[in-house]
């Protein structure tokens, strides 16, 4: 049975709204990983939706260019800036809540609201950040493998690949964390995200050190799990995963016609099929020109001369391995990476979640016999952007069954 999510009037005093704003973090925390290890920056009020980060370019050692000769001066050198751009967006929701609901509900509805949206908001946040932090192009595919769609299911995380990306990171001079999560010192370190299965295969090896056996007791981490040759382990369920966007049959088609109707479009395929993108149909590519979600129907970039059988496999090639069916395999994401190698930027500080409570009869006219209140929570402003690719390595691979 489904009821009406439309809160009641009685908790929306000063105290209430603060225990309900404690509430709503608190649970947005309990989703928040890749948001935690991040450069913080916030943009002063009234001075716009963008930030700007800047970073000098390191001078280059030339011993025979620095050599100086008696009595001669030197030119100078310039100094070089190079500049990342970001601009913050808003998120958030809200529950509408009957009177009646509020006085005959067994539950806390308003407690029960804040925390749901806690955990929605907190997630967004989280999806929003990996996929800025998943965006860069310093990536490293397992066993030696060219590119995603080449991985295959041998192809998983392994100590191998976790050195791979240190010595990377070394080679780039990346800084490393030297502090823990409540800003205590620690042992100079790297961060690695990954997800359950990605640690389930690396937590085979012996090398691996998880938490339980640490040498000297630190403070850890959320989420912390391990520790294997100097990158600390952290791991979060929302870690990326790449899979594939397209995968459905052609429902009709006309011969010398661009357009081809499709069987379905999910959310996935409609994001992917953008002008530009790469789409197989049967055993030929073409290029997308539009997509129309609603009448599911894909505009190539030249019309095909032969009518397309209803029925032909239609997919993407954005992921794994295909399978005898064309059903590309699923590739996940762990990230390897260094201090200040990416920034989280929110407005004034105010990037923590807060709640929004209207009570009965708060809208006026539009609730004339005030019988609904609403529970709503918003992340004022926040986005996410790398700093510095070469200090966070993104290492793609298959997972264990």
């Amino acid at each position: 049975m489904s009821i009406n999510t439309t809160i009641t009037t009685r908790t929306t005093t000063g105290f209430n709204k603060t225990f309900y704003d404690k509430k709503l973090l608190e649970t947005a925390k309990t989703r928040l990983v890749h948001a935690n290890f991040g450069q913080k920056r916030s943009i002063p009020e009234h001075q716009g939706k963008r930030v700007e980060f800047r970073r000098y370019e390191l001078f280059t050692p030339d011993a025979d260019r620095l050599t100086l000769q008696e009595g001669v001066t030197p030119d100078g050198q310039s100094l070089e800036q190079s500049t990342v751009e970001a601009e913050v967006r808003q998120y958030g929701a809200y529950i509408e809540v009957s009177d009646l609901l509020g006085l005959t509900a067994f539950d806390n509805v308003v407690n029960d609201g804040a925390e749901l949206l806690g955990e929605q908001l907190g997630t967004v946040i989280e999806w929003v950040t990996r996929d800025a932090m998943c965006a860069g192009s310093n990536v490293q595919y397992a066993n030696g493998k060219t590119n995603r769609a080449a991985l295959t299911a041998d192809d998983r995380l392994s100590v191998s690949e976790i050195r791979r990306a240190v010595r990377s990171l070394k080679k780039a001079k990346a800084r490393m964390f030297a502090t823990a999560e409540d800003g205590s010192a620690r042992k100079p370190h790297f961060v690695c995200i990954c997800s359950p299965d990605a640690t389930y295969d690396l937590q085979s090896d012996p090398l691996w050190q998880d938490v339980s056996k640490y040498a000297n007791a630190e403070q850890l981490y959320s989420g912390e799990i391990g520790r294997l040759f100097g990158v600390v382990f952290v791991e979060s369920t929302e870690a990326k995963v790449f899979s594939q966007s397209v995968y459905t049959t052609v429902a009709a088609h006309e011969a010398n016609s661009d357009r081809v109707t499709l069987d379905a479009m999910s959310d996935a395929a409609a994001a992917y099929l953008v002008d530009g993108a790469k789409l197989r149909i049967g055993a030929a590519e073409y290029t997308v020109k539009s997509a129309d979600r609603a009448e599911r129907t894909v505009t190539l970039s030249a019309p095909v001369a032969s009518a397309i059988s209803a029925g032909t496999r239609v997919f993407s090639e954005d992921a794994g391995a295909l399978d005898g069916d064309n059903r590309g395999l699923d590739i996940h994401g762990t990230l390897v990476f260094g201090a200040d190698a990416y920034g989280v930027i929110d407005v004034n500080g105010g990037g923590a979640l807060r709640t929004i409570i209207k009570p009965c009869g708060s809208a006026g006219a539009a609730d004339p016999l005030e019988q609904r209140s609403t529970v709503g929570a918003k992340v004022e402003a926040y986005t996410a952007t790398i700093l510095n690719n070469l200090w966070m390595v993104r290492i793609e691979h298959a997972v264990s069954l």
